[in-house]
């Protein structure tokens, strides 16, 4: 019978790709916590001591904010990944926030548990640096489509981003978080979003927005959405499909 935090390992495509072996070096360092809305993972700033996997539904956003307020999201974070000192080797300064963005359940472990753990494994360490590189492609993305497309593409990749992590067309987001993610002001966002809603793209709701044609808000969108997409299907076999499944990697030869 699978302990309750085996059984968490299936709510997190990274985890639940381990073979395991793997498996048994992280799960005695894991907990599972369970955040609201606007929780604050780490801070831009701060040393980050842990890595933290998104289960299920729950989405983490990287942001930055700027001294006059206002701030902008640089990647988006959910069961198919992980935020913390991934990139880096951990206990380094933040340089952006990590806000939960969906509430919900993650597990978390001390970032030198990780590293212990890669050092034993070869295997742990090809999928955590293939990992590195799709976040790391998906913030660079975000760079420049934020400098080069206008908002109405960028709004309609960012809600195909979060619908890939939800699988569902129906997105618990409001104007307001949508706009700061977004860094544009709410009003201006509004204009934006009776224009999709009027061309039958999405549908706006009290909190929350549905997509109405993936395929016509696709076709929309900038291409950076199918961009990072493609690199993750790539380099890591990550497969948004309705089974959310994550595609075997082939271990080192």
């Amino acid at each position: 019978m699978p302990s309750a935090s085996e059984r968490c390992f299936e709510g997190n495509l990274l985890l639940r790709s381990l073979r395991p072996e793997d498996r048994a070096l992280l799960l005695p360092h894991t907990e599972r916590i369970d955040y609201g809305r606007g929780a604050t993972l780490f801070a831009a700033g701060r040393e980050v001591d842990f890595i933290s996997f998104p289960l299920e539904q729950t989405v983490v956003t990287l942001v930055i904010s700027m001294i006059d307020g206002r701030s902008a999201e640089t990647a988006t974070i959910g069961r198919e990944g992980a935020v913390g000192g991934v990139v880096s080797n951990g206990g380094l300064p933040a340089s952006t926030h990590a806000l939960v963005q969906l509430p919900g359940p993650v597990l978390r472990m001390d970032s030198a548990r990780l590293q212990e753990a890669k050092r034993r494994s070869e295997s742990l360490r090809d999928l955590f640096t293939r990992y590195s590189d799709c976040l790391l492609a998906q913030v660079l993305q975000s760079v420049a489509c934020n400098a080069l497309h206008p908002i109405e593409e960028r709004c309609l990749r960012w809600l195909l981003t979060l619908q890939d992590r939800l699988e569902s067309p129906v997105l618990p987001i409001t104007q307001e978080t949508l706009a700061a993610m977004l860094g544009v002001q709410r009003t201006y966002l509004t204009r934006i979003l009776r224009m999709l809603q009027q061309q039958g793209l999405i549908e706006v709701g009290r909190g929350r927005i549905t997509i109405l044609n993936r395929g016509d808000a696709e076709a929309v969108a900038c291409e950076c959405h199918a961009c990072v997409r493609r690199h993750f299907q790539t380099v890591l076999g990550a497969v948004y499909s309705p089974t959310g499944r994550l595609v075997a990697i082939e271990p080192p030869a």
